[in-house]
């Protein structure tokens, strides 16, 4: 079995930690839970975060744990992003001159790690192996690294899972990369498939509608539909919905960007929904690196690309420009005006400073949303919600004004 740990720096992933493990974040093609289980051959039994995740439950996701971890268990590393090969040998895994992973020989308690303060090299008690892959240090690097993961993640899947490449005469394939399309999904005619800089995957249950240009590296989950405009560069989650320009950007899963509207360098979290014609900026008119809004104040990424990173159930209207690197907090709805680069989670208006989103009235949207998807809105997750609207509308560290 394994559990994936949330170190002190990977629970500073805001916006998307406040209501996530990052074990459930896409890095590339994946979930980081479902990459581990690929590498290690083993499925999840738990993860360790935060206390305010305890009550996180989504999907097949396993919940969190607050006992013990019996011996035996691979504890992973949240941050750690292996390559997808061959299940590793050895009790130890390191990336890079860090262990990532340590299969423990003795009943580990919770107690202590509940902080995120341990490491695991201080149970690491034999030699580490080293296997490859990388490491996300701060939340941008889900998008720097976003091309060159996919790249490497959509061969090894395709292989993994026997996918056969599509022949040339089903659709316009421009370039020599493969397109991978896993039974079951739709290509309709008058597709184009630019594949000069990468691959495509195309899993079952999705849909690629006609007069659409896919560029790879692209991954489109399943169930998931994409239509007429140029999706580039990018990894859609499950049961997504793309219409309009989408470039070099993450979707976690159950996210809707179903009109025109280009939006770059980015990640939409689980239950987004962007309003018709909502646009973000992700280069800076002096073409000079973005900054962004972090729990340790706004700090330069380094990065001349970034868009931006809307939390779980972020909502907005139809016409938004977001300026580069700004920051939607979980559960905010936004309209009209253009907000400032970071805005606190469940805030409600037309610009800042904004109000309240209530907690009875986030509540019922969420519930009506998720329904549109046949998912439902149990009693035990509108009492997780409740807890994380009180600690997020107080959370000290987003600025309000």
């Amino acid at each position: 079995m394994i559990v994936l740990y949330d170190d002190a720096e990977a629970r500073r992933f805001e916006p998307f930690t406040a209501t996530r493990p990052l074990c459930e974040m896409r890095a590339g093609a994946l979930l980081v839970r479902e990459r581990w289980q690929l590498v290690l051959g083993a499925s999840s039994s738990g993860f360790v975060a935060a206390p305010h995740l305890d009550g996180f439950a989504e999907f097949d996701a396993p919940p969190a744990l607050i006992e013990e971890i019996p011996a035996g268990t691979w504890l992973v590393n949240s941050r750690a992003i292996p390559t997808i090969n061959t299940a590793p040998t050895g009790d130890v895994l390191r990336i890079g001159d860090r262990v990532a992973a340590v299969r423990l020989t003795a009943t580990l308690s919770v107690a202590a790690w509940r902080s995120g303060k341990p490491s695991l090299e201080s149970i690491a008690s034999a030699p580490a192996v080293a296997i490859e892959g990388r490491w996300m240090n701060e939340v941008w690097d889900l998008v720097d690294s976003l091309v060159e993961q996919l790249n490497s993640d959509i061969p090894r899947l395709a292989q993994r899972w026997s996918l056969d490449s599509l022949a040339p005469d089903v659709s316009t394939i421009l370039g020599q990369h493969p397109v991978f399309v896993e039974s079951g999904a739709t290509i309709e005619p008058m597709c184009v498939f630019d594949v000069t800089a990468g691959p495509v995957l195309v899993r079952r249950g999705a849909t690629v509608q006609a007069f659409t240009r896919v560029v790879g590296p692209c991954y489109v989950g399943v169930d998931s539909s994409v239509t007429t405009d140029r999706v580039a560069a990018s990894s859609i989650g499950d049961v997504c919905r793309v219409h309009g320009e989408l470039s070099t950007s993450i979707l976690i899963g159950h996210a809707n960007k179903g009109h025109d509207g280009f939006v770059g360098h980015s990640i939409l979290g689980r239950w987004v929904n962007l309003g018709a014609g909502t646009i973000t900026s992700n280069l800076k008119n002096t073409y000079g690196t973005v900054s962004l809004w972090t729990p340790d104040g706004v700090r330069d990424t380094g990065l001349q690309f970034l868009g931006t990173l809307f939390g779980d159930h972020a909502k907005s209207g139809i016409g938004l420009r977001l300026t580069t690197g700004c920051v939607i907090g979980a559960g905010a709805n936004v309209y009209d005006r253009m907000p400032p680069k970071a805005v606190a989670p469940f805030s409600w208006g037309g610009g800042a400073p904004y109000t309240t989103f209530a907690v009875d009235k986030f509540l019922d949207m969420a519930g009506r949303m998720m329904a549109r998807r046949h998912v439902d809105l149990s009693a035990s997750a509108r009492a997780w919600w409740e807890q994380v609207h009180a600690a997020g509308v107080t959370d000290p560290r987003w600025p309000r004004d």
